[in-house]
């Protein structure tokens, strides 16, 4: 009896591995119906606000980076909401990809064979910058912005917020990563270290470069970068929707609006306290209404 139990535990264990392995964790069904039943045909140039939404396009092999002013001059760039996120979530060996595509009046197509946009921007800070960048560039003419200058870091308030990374844990080592073959890579230990160390990296260089560009400037207050390194066990976990683990979460980001104001060590790229500069949640606030105080200028007449 007891050799029965090991067998069916070891092969269920060897099927889950290799259906891990072998093909995405998720098959996408639920979530994908859920996004389209929330959006329906919504189209990007309809979002309320300006939005900047990275994917990747595996065919071509480079970054495709949804927006909103894009959306609105062209309709070949201007697909259902629904499908941009979809693409943006197509995190690989979590979910399968995506295929879709769009038309113009004129009958052109253009294809989209997307996956996550964390593959290309895991910290989408810098691709909507370059995207106001780009937006001022145009708009430079007008006369109201003329003396405006594009990538002028004192006249930009950046707001980034992180999700979280379990840096503190130190899960892997070279040590044992010395001894791993292809599959180790892909899968090891309950995780999946090619894909973790790609994440991080993608998304601590933005941080760093974004970092030294407003420090450089004297502008180190208009970038305000909130993340917490600290995370372990299941809070860091991107695919544990219990509702246990949702609490927790919860309970992380309120706790972390408590924390001190922080700001990344550029040589250890980890995050310290920044002295008498307050909490998260005071950093916020004047962050807040900073933007606040610019909206009425703009609408006063």
């Amino acid at each position: 009896m007891v050799n029965i139990i090991l067998c069916s535990y070891f092969l269920c264990s060897l099927v889950n591995f290799f259906g891990k392995v072998m093909g995405p964790k998720y098959n996408g069904l639920y979530l994908r119906s859920l996004i389209k039943g929330l959006l329906g045909d919504i189209t990007l140039k309809q979002t309320l606000s300006q939005v900047v939404i990275p994917a990747f396009d595996i065919k071509l092999l480079q970054p495709v980076i949804f927006t909103t002013i894009e959306a609105k001059c062209s309709e070949l760039k201007n697909p259902k909401l629904a499908d941009v996120c979809i693409s943006t979530s197509a995190a690989p060996t979590f979910l399968p990809g995506y295929e879709f595509q769009t038309k113009d009046s004129k009958g052109n197509i253009r294809n989209y064979e997307m996956v996550d946009g964390g593959v290309a921007a895991n910290n989408p800070t810098l691709a909507a910058m370059t995207h106001v960048t780009k937006e001022m560039s145009i708009l430079r003419h007008r006369s109201e912005l003329l003396k405006i200058k594009p990538m002028e870091t004192e006249r930009m308030l950046v707001l980034s917020l992180g999700t979280g990374t379990p840096k503190n844990d130190e899960k892997y080592s070279a040590a044992k990563a010395s001894k791993w073959g292809m599959l180790d890579w892909v899968y090891h230990g309950g995780g999946t270290p090619i894909v973790d160390i790609f994440s991080d990296a993608s998304a601590d260089m933005v941080d760093y470069h974004i970092s030294s560009i407003f420090q450089s400037d004297h502008c180190h207050k208009n970038y305000l970068r909130i993340q917490d390194d600290t995370l372990s066990g299941e809070v860091s976990s991107v695919d544990i929707a219990t509702e246990e683990n949702l609490l927790n979460l919860i309970y992380v980001g309120e706790n972390l609006l408590k924390k001190p104001l922080s700001r990344v060590n550029l040589e250890s790229g980890k995050f310290e306290p920044l002295d008498a500069k307050g909490t998260n949640e005071q950093a916020l606030a004047e962050f807040a209404k900073m933007l606040s105080n610019e909206r009425k200028l703009r609408l006063s007449p």
